[in-house]
């Protein structure tokens, strides 16, 4: 993907701010709603494949629509997989978002599909004039065709739906969340605006929006719009979350404090303008996708789903939407520093403040500027800088209530010694001791 293709495919997702708040209403019945917690087979699992990765074709409100389906390696019956639908922007196609542009691999279906390591079955839908007008809506419809067809000819977890999308992808992730909150698990946005309607759109769903500062395509204020409308659905705590300065070539993530257990909001704001994958300290937009932090954030907010955090555990045994960490959603993080010269070593105990056992955790948190991790212990962490987020190994994955857990890493630094901030366990915000 190109900077000359972002830009041109961005100046044609202006105009399809024309579209806004279509107000569409499309009646689906899921097999197993997100909502209900429930885990059911679907009626692919236990037979041989009826799919193969590639393009497909099938028919929805009398049209041929078209989809790309990415079936992982070692692909297993058994094996209830999560489904990610990755939308492309205005302009683009499916082949865009599979393939992952010029940047390749790393970054195809913005960068999960790498991050998933065939944890997920994903899908790249084709929209109608490269675009998600979603007019009557035929866009939902389709979306509705594609879970009933897949569902029946591979095995899904159907508690584990996810969709993401850039610019008009971000508009029908957001319609997605609007009119199927009950259907998928949680949604990312990437740099959108209400382009698909929302039909509906008062029920809670996960909802993580990813924003540019300078954004000259879709304003920011866009994206705070839809941010909002879930942060009142999911029963947070309003506010004004930070966002970094201009010119400061950073990124700011911030997991809403006060939301119903299981639907957390997050909100990544970035200094750069209309682009998936910004890069801290870099001017331009159009950077190499693998270096991009938008891939771990948007990754660790549909992983926290499972009871099995990490890329190679998608897990049949997921407890579901209302029961992700402790009930309670309380935590409390401790974080003691010990600095020489260049290098740093961090100790964190984890504590569940909460009323209910923890069965797989993911702590995420912000790393100081200049920290970079080289080792750790009792968790594995993913990135070493920016972002992190430790997750449990295989003997300390419970924390019973008023219980801790007690890990650790060593780091390089270049004179920041400062302790980590804005700590979340399994998306819910901590306190620090």
């Amino acid at each position: 993907m190109t900077a000359h293709s972002y830009r041109r495919t961005g100046l044609l997702a202006a105009a399809a701010l024309l579209i806004a708040g279509l107000g569409v209403s499309v009646t689906h019945v899921a097999p197993a709603t997100a909502q209900s917690g429930t885990l059911a087979a679907t009626a692919g699992c236990g037979k041989s494949p009826a799919l193969t990765s590639g393009a497909r074709t099938i028919q929805s409100g009398g049209k041929n629509r078209t989809f790309i389906l990415r079936i992982p390696d070692g692909y297993d019956s058994n094996r209830q997989y999560r489904l990610i639908f990755g939308f492309h922007w205005n302009g683009g196609t499916a082949n865009d978002v599979d393939s992952g542009g010029t940047s390749g691999y790393p970054w195809s279906y913005y960068g999960l599909r790498s991050m998933a390591d065939n944890s997920a079955i994903f899908v790249a839908p084709q929209g109608l004039n490269n675009g998600w007008a979603n007019a009557g809506g035929e866009d939902l419809a389709f979306v509705d065709a594609m879970v009933n067809l897949i569902e029946g000819a591979l095995c899904v977890d159907t508690t584990q739906l996810f969709s993401l999308g850039f610019s008009y992808g971000g508009g029908m992730s957001y319609a997605i969340a609007c009119a199927r909150a009950t259907v998928f698990r949680a949604v990312a946005v990437y740099s959108g605006g209400q382009l698909s309607g929302c039909s509906g759109g008062t029920q809670p769903i996960a909802y993580i929006g990813l924003h540019g500062l300078r954004d000259p395509v879709l304003n920011i204020s866009a994206g705070r719009s839809l941010r909002d409308r879930f942060v009142r659905n999911n029963g947070c705590t309003a506010q004004n979350p930070p966002e970094p300065a201009q010119g400061s070539l950073t990124h700011v993530v911030t997991y809403y404090s006060g939301c119903r257990a299981g639907y957390p909001v997050a909100w990544a704001p970035f200094d750069a303008g209309h682009t998936p994958n910004p890069w801290d300290g870099s001017a331009g937009d159009y950077n190499p996708g693998e270096k991009s932090w938008t891939r771990p954030v948007a990754w660790d907010f549909f992983n926290q789903f499972s009871s099995s955090p990490g890329p190679s555990s998608p897990g049949p045994s997921s407890p579901g939407p209302s029961s992700p960490g402790p009930s309670t959603g309380a935590c409390r993080v401790k974080a003691t520093v010990n600095a020489w010269n260049s290098g740093l070593t961090e100790d964190l105990t984890i504590t569940n403040t909460g009323t209910t056992a923890i069965n797989g955790w993911s702590v995420a948190f912000a790393l100081p500027g200049g920290q970079t991790i080289t080792s750790g212990w009792n968790a594995t962490y993913s990135p070493t800088s920016g972002q992190v987020t430790a997750r449990n190994v295989a003997y300390n994955a419970a924390i019973a209530p008023n219980a801790s857990v007690s890990v650790g890493f060593q780091a390089n630094h270049t004179g920041n010694t400062a302790v980590p901030t804005a700590f979340t366990l399994n998306g819910a915000v901590c306190t620090t001791a």
